[in-house]
């Protein structure tokens, strides 16, 4: 057997998958996620629908393709989320004048009340993710978590243009 093939084969040492940095992002992104659905149970909203609605009522008018880049997400994931939050009677879509392909994105009344109440469990959430942190170590979390992000951004399968 070639060396190199033998040693692909046969683990070198022990890894920890505790102390690799890829799977402790996952595990908090997990727990984001349960701390977001505890919150906002009552409302029904999960974390991308919360997304969602505050970005349109950041930008009024958008369209769905440049949503899913602002936000990070791949086009059928939006699209999939603007279906369910316009059957809920929280979103409009409404075709572009200038280019009747696109459809152009905003909240309803509903949506706005929704959203409107859903923000008091959204900051809930992120006090409890950080809560474990006293408050200079939140910012320096903070801080070096938007680095990590901004600067590993176009590795993403669906890059945000922020």
């Amino acid at each position: 057997m070639d060396d190199t093939l033998a040693q692909a084969a046969t683990p070198s040492a022990r890894i920890d998958i505790d102390e690799l940095p890829g799977n402790a992002i996952r595990r908090l992104q997990q727990i984001a996620v349960a701390i977001f659905l505890q919150e906002a149970h009552s409302h029904g909203v999960t974390p991308v629908q919360f997304a969602v609605l505050q970005a349109l009522a950041n930008e009024p008018g958008v369209d769905q393709r440049s949503l899913a880049r602002t936000l990070g997400f791949d086009t059928s994931t939006i699209a999939g989320v603007i279906d369910r939050l316009e059957g809920r009677g929280a979103v409009a879509r409404q075709v572009d004048p200038s280019d009747r392909r696109v459809r152009r994105l905003s909240l309803t009344e509903d949506g706005e009340a929704l959203l409107a109440d859903v923000v008091p469990a959204m900051r809930r959430t992120q006090s409890r993710i950080l809560a474990p942190l006293p408050p200079a170590e939140q910012a320096e979390f903070m801080r070096l978590l938007q680095v990590l992000v901004r600067e590993n951004n176009a590795l993403s399968r669906a890059p945000s243009d922020r």
